[in-house]
């Protein structure tokens, strides 16, 4: 099968064994992986790929996947919630931002990068709404600074 290929916004934070990822995720129905797929799975090439306007929250630990969609959430509280970790990156003090009530980031700085720990809320009647601490390492300054702009500039 063709791989699929998935657009959007995605801010990735952490390591290729631990992360926590916002992303809106959108399938162009008319790739000819989706219309595979979709004709697979018995559903439109349309159905297949969604509506791309549904913010997702994904998170990873040693392969151990999960994450839950957003509904309601948007574009401007996702620019905001970047906007509030770049201030407080450049402030170079420890802080705790949150994104909504499904996300809370803790961070300290250590040297020329920083140490995070993510606290996942899943939405009440999630199938497992069990809160997850990840804890996601230190991440280095600059790089976290870069994917956050690019974040940004991807919402646009």
């Amino acid at each position: 099968m063709s791989p699929i290929v998935v657009e959007g916004p995605e801010l990735f934070i952490g390591t290729d064994t631990v992360y926590v990822a916002l992303a809106r995720p959108k399938i162009d129905p008319t790739d000819p992986g989706v219309r595979q797929a979709a004709e697979q799975a018995g559903v439109s090439p349309e159905e297949f790929a969604g509506p791309g306007d549904v913010w997702a929250l994904m998170l990873d630990v040693d392969g151990e996947g999960g994450g839950f969609e957003l509904p309601g959430a948007r574009d401007i509280e996702a620019d905001d919630f970047a906007e509030q970790l770049q201030r407080y990156l450049a402030a170079a003090e420890p802080f705790t931002a949150e994104a909504g009530n499904f996300l809370r980031l803790e961070a300290r700085p250590a040297g020329d990068a920083w140490l995070l720990t993510a606290h996942v809320i899943p939405p009440e009647g999630h199938e497992d709404d069990a809160p997850r601490t990840l804890e996601l390492g230190a991440l280095p300054a600059a790089e976290l600074l870069a994917d956050l702009e690019e974040f940004r500039r991807d919402l646009v």
